[in-house]
């Protein structure tokens, strides 16, 4: 996904189905007044239903197509025949997606686990044909009723990461060359500011079967909460991991200072983002002269602190043996 194009949000039109109208008919039976009433019932029109694929990783599919309609219902018929109900339109999304209504941002769901689904708009309900209105005083009713109207509205698709563990780190921290020595994952990585883009997972392999994910977070600056530089667009894909990684880099100018920033921007965005357990990582230990200790960094809160470097695999197998213990569940 790291080389993909990764598109976190959009805004689509949904129209469920209209019902059936009922039917207007009568029996053809001697002795019966008119035959009597044989309308039947229509169809319930079809539902608009999002339901979570874990194959797909992004909303991009949305941007190319925005109306989605179900099928309405179909009439009543003589004999009271019920109308067949229209087929729902099924609107697979990624996992990690919240759905909201783009007109009044009404929280309508959201969607984490495979074949979740949520109904976005219900289908009209099926008028009654006229044999629903025969009674002793009218055995030969000509009233019937139109199906109702299908819901229909704008829904706003929000994507947000899954994964156990999110890397937080101002540009060029190492997070992205992290990412790719301990998984498969292949972010593009240069040597200049703001190199990742888009958010990239990869799956960490551990030995006896075990593994967690990795979410590599595009590059935070002092301000990304304001809407500078690409943070805020991303800062909230790190909202659902189980721990968060602040990455400093061995060259930092103030370790110290660093750390506070990024403390700072995720409390801005959110206290209860900020308040989400972590760790420290010193990254980019090959730039240090060889038997030279990390900076020292006070971080009183973090459960854990640790020293790697991704060129030399440095403390890679250590860092990653912690990770896999604090995301499993306590």
């Amino acid at each position: 996904m790291g080389e993909g194009i990764f598109v976190d949000r959009a805004v689509i039109e949904v129209a469920a189905g209209t019902g059936g109208s009922g039917a207007e008919a009568f029996r053809r039976e001697k002795g019966t007044p008119r035959g009597g009433p044989s309308g039947g019932d229509g169809g319930r029109g079809g539902d608009v239903v999002l339901v979570t694929d874990p194959q797909l990783s992004t909303l991009l599919d949305f941007s190319y197509r925005r109306h989605y309609r179900a099928e309405r219902g179909q009439h009543g018929g003589g004999n009271n025949r019920t109308g067949r109900s229209g087929a729902d339109r099924v609107v697979s999304v990624p996992p990690g997606t919240t759905v909201r209504d783009a007109g009044t941002s009404e929280f309508m769901g959201e969607l984490l686990a495979a074949n979740d689904r949520v109904v976005v708009a219900r289908g009209g309900r099926g008028g009654r044909g006229n044999a629903r209105f025969a009674s002793s005083r009218n055995q030969a009713p000509t009233r019937w009723e139109p199906g109702a109207e299908g819901e229909a509205r704008r829904i706003e698709l929000e994507l947000r990461l899954i994964a156990d563990v999110g890397l937080v780190g101002e540009p060029n921290a190492g997070k992205s060359t992290l990412l790719s020595s301990v998984s498969a994952a292949r972010p593009k990585v240069a040597d200049y500011p703001f190199t990742t883009l888009v958010p990239s997972l990869g799956v960490v392999h551990l030995p006896d079967f075990r593994s967690f994910v990795l979410a590599d977070i595009p590059g935070i600056i002092e301000g990304a909460h304001e809407g500078k530089g690409l943070g805020l667009r991303f800062l909230r894909h790190v909202e659902r991991t189980r721990t968060l990684v602040y990455l400093i880099p061995a060259d930092s100018s103030d370790p110290q200072a660093e750390y506070g920033r990024l403390r700072s921007e995720l409390r801005s965005h959110s206290r209860a983002l900020a308040a989400r357990e972590h760790c420290l990582v010193v990254s980019k230990m090959d730039l240090v002269d060889p038997g030279e200790a990390a900076p020292r960094i006070e971080a009183p809160d973090a459960w854990g602190s640790f020293a790697v470097s991704a060129v030399t695999r440095r403390g890679l197998d250590e860092l990653c043996e912690a990770l896999w213990r604090r995301t499993r569940p306590r």
